[in-house]
């Protein structure tokens, strides 16, 4: 370092010499006709897939083999549940007939005996509707109506 300070000592002992006009001229007009008004560079916005990667890696930081563990646990146990999946049966209603007529007589004879089995069926007092309140017969209220 001592060597340094000894070749900066030097540089200030010399005594500067002027740039050649020539040389200066030429130097100013390059760097002015380089000169073009450039308009402010915007920083660009992040996209939407970095955003997303900095959120999860911030989120992810303290433990990140814990939680790619729990990540490929949770893909196993999807993996295991489509696997495993049971196909659907086909439903027999949508390819099912319509009865035919003697069907159709005889369930209706199987319901005439079993109304007979069990006999008429009464109405709880809780079923039966309840009979409405009298209207007032206020001779009033037709009067109003007539004038």
């Amino acid at each position: 370092m001592n060597g340094e300070d000894q070749f900066e000592r030097r540089l200030q002992r010399l005594p500067q010499r002027p740039v050649p006009h020539a040389w200066r001229d030429e130097i100013l007009s390059a760097t002015r006709a380089g000169e073009v008004p450039r308009p402010a560079r915007v920083a660009p916005r992040p996209s939407l897939l970095s955003n997303i990667r900095y959120q999860l890696s911030t989120l992810l930081w303290p433990h990140p083999k814990a939680w790619g563990g729990l990540a490929a646990l949770w893909l196993l146990v999807l993996g295991l549940n489509f696997a495993t999946r049971e196909s659907p049966q086909p439903q027999m209603a949508r390819h099912a007939e319509r009865p035919s007529p003697q069907i159709r007589e005889l369930l209706k004879e199987q319901e005439q005996l079993f109304a007979e089995l069990v006999g008429p069926i009464e109405k709880s007092e809780a079923d039966r509707p309840k009979p409405a309140p009298p209207k007032p017969r206020s001779q009033r209220h037709e009067e109003f109506l007539n004038a």
